[in-house]
């Protein structure tokens, strides 16, 4: 009996914390979601929590009244979704390889990913490169720097190699070669990890920005919608001092006469925030299991 007590005990104070945790993490998501809601005047007043004072749209409305949007938000979907197709198989494919005992130059290709965690060539250096390959206001720019990626990599060799290698050697003796090894057996078996990977990156695709400014910002074809949220917010913050003729229906100035920079920065956070929040539930349980899993040695 006192077991069955002190179990219960345990339960309810577990309940209880997860149920803190839970409030405090959905409030911050409430609260920019309510005052991205509320009339942005009436925001300046404050006392904003998790519902609107006054319901408007406006803040909306403004964002997506800036030219450029709709290209930015098609940009970015396909860069999200080529991106981390490619980026998932380019990193199966060579932590496949890396698994391998029989692979040569496993231990001297492994140490030089590992290296490129910690140093890298540089702003100025990386930017030559892409200059050098063509990839200057080019839609792949996007694609191919982040096909492979050494972090990725590991985990997903990690993974591999507490799958049994008996699989590898069953499957050679019926005819196999080591695609059809990797496409029929490895990758059904990773779909975990895979999922997890997936999700990394297309997070990071999602939120680039910073690759547009660099690479194609002088090409309103291959902006992002990243890259547009950002001068619109920059637009809005100085009072229409920045680049007026980028936006098509309205300017910088009467923007800021409209809403409130305060306003303009929630209503571009959710924008920015609900398309990948979309994408987390159907790849949740795969995140738990890849992350668990490919961590664990047999």
């Amino acid at each position: 009996m006192r077991f069955l007590t002190s179990d219960g005990l345990f339960n309810v104070i577990n309940y209880c914390f997860l149920t803190i945790v839970f409030l405090a993490t959905l409030y911050p998501f409430l609260n920019v979601l309510a005052i991205s809601l509320n009339d942005s005047t009436d925001t300046v007043r404050g006392g904003i929590y998790i519902w609107p004072r006054e319901w408007t749209l406006e803040n909306y409305r403004t964002i997506f009244q800036y030219d450029h949007l709709v290209t930015g938000f098609i940009n970015s979907v396909l860069r999200t979704v080529i991106g981390t197709v490619l980026g998932v198989f380019s990193s199966a494919m060579v932590a496949f390889t890396l698994s391998r005992a029989d692979f040569q130059g496993r231990k001297f290709v492994s140490t030089m990913l590992v290296l490129t965690l910690y140093f890298t060539g540089g702003l100025i250096p990386g930017y030559m490169l892409m200059r050098e390959l063509n990839l200057i206001n080019t839609f792949w720019v996007y694609i191919l720097p982040g096909m492979v990626n050494a972090f990725h990599i590991i985990i997903v060799r990690s993974f591999m190699d507490g799958l049994p290698y008996s699989l590898q050697e069953s499957a050679k003796m019926d005819g196999a070669n080591d695609f059809t090894i990797f496409w029929r057996i490895i990758m059904p078996l990773c779909t975990p990890v895979l999922a997890t990977i997936a999700l990394f990156v297309a997070v990071g695709q999602w939120n680039a920005w910073f690759d547009t400014y660099l690479y194609n910002g002088s090409n309103p074809d291959l902006t992002t919608l990243q890259y547009e949220l950002m001068k619109i917010l920059q637009n809005t913050t100085m009072g229409g001092s920045g680049d007026a003729n980028a936006y098509r229906s309205i300017s910088g100035e009467q923007a800021a006469q409209t809403v409130s920079p305060e306003s303009i920065k929630m209503a571009i956070s959710m924008v920015t925030v609900v398309p990948i929040l979309l994408v987390y539930p159907f790849l949740q349980r795969f995140f738990v299991q890849g992350m668990t899993l490919g961590a664990v040695k047999s």
